[in-house]
């Protein structure tokens, strides 16, 4: 009887070690477990294998932080602490691989980045080119 005791410790303690979640176990912090049942419930195909589901977690974080970064890095260059979805949209249209992957998205109160067509500025004539090298040639 000491010796069933014996092996139930052991296996409670090989039962913890395997009671780590997937996204312990990959190293994320992305759901694997929540992916896959999505991918699952989604009927995307017959059967789904687990490592698509850790794949596409990893995925789905890489963007997140990059994202992320881009957004915080506009926060900070406009004085504020709170990332806002006007900065999540500087930082998307910004970076160029970024802008190609959400050219279809509207981010809500995200606004527009700011640019003036160069054919809507004040074009330079000859007459204030002339003047502006008299003024500096008198200095």
């Amino acid at each position: 009887m000491s010796g069933r005791g014996k092996k139930q410790a052991v296996a409670g303690k090989a039962g913890r070690a395997s009671r780590r979640s997937k996204s312990a176990r990959a190293g994320l912090q992305f759901p694997v477990g929540r992916v896959y049942r999505f991918l699952q419930r989604g009927k995307y195909a017959d059967r789904i294998a687990s490592g698509a589901a850790i794949y596409l977690a990893a995925v789905m974080e890489y963007m997140v932080a990059e994202v992320l970064e881009l957004a915080g890095n506009a926060a900070h260059d406009n004085n504020k602490t709170r990332i806002l979805p006007r900065h999540i949209q500087l930082a998307v249209r910004s970076d160029e691989e970024l802008n190609k992957f959400f050219a279809c998205v509207t981010i809500p109160q995200g606004g527009v980045v700011p640019k003036i067509l160069s054919q809507l500025l004040p074009k330079k004539t000859s007459r204030t080119v002339a003047s502006s090298q008299e003024y500096g040639g008198n200095h």
